[in-house]
């Protein structure tokens, strides 16, 4: 028997904290400020992990945005948007790994493959990260995607 899918989110809050991501990640960039990619790693952990109430700038957005906005045109599934965060998590770590290697072309290469796909995502509402999971997840046998 399939577990109950969870309770639906706004999906502007991770749109929020795609954008806060991208323009982080392209800050630190252009200012070749290599923490930003290990303090980004941590954010998306703990929202992909924890949940939207823990994730620093969905929180933000939750409590202070949210609330100033009329409804949600829809709701939709946290778990798409927390696959993606968690794949975000792996490049982000794995680019941390590259410049604590001595390997920084390859770090920032990682880290700005995420601050593009969430770039996109933000502006767009094409959520790559998204869509690998929906379609990873119609595969699935004896499962139902949402």
């Amino acid at each position: 028997m399939a577990a109950p899918a969870p309770a639906p989110i706004d999906p502007r809050g991770p749109r929020f904290n795609q954008a806060v991501l991208a323009v982080a990640l392209l800050g630190g960039f252009l200012l070749d400020w290599r923490p930003v990619v290990a303090l980004f790693a941590v954010v998306l952990l703990i929202g992909a992990a924890l949940g939207p109430r823990y994730g620093p700038f969905l929180a933000f957005y939750a409590a202070f945005l949210r609330p100033r906005l009329g409804p949600p045109r829809e709701m939709e599934d946290p778990r798409p948007p927390r696959f993606a965060a968690a794949v975000g998590v792996a490049f982000l770590a794995a680019g941390t790994l590259a410049f604590a290697t001595g390997h920084p072309g390859l770090g920032w290469g990682l880290a700005l493959v995420v601050a593009a796909l969430a770039g996109l995502a933000a502006t767009t509402g094409i959520c790559i990260g998204c869509e690998m999971y929906l379609w990873a997840a119609h595969r699935r046998p004896g499962r139902v995607a949402t």
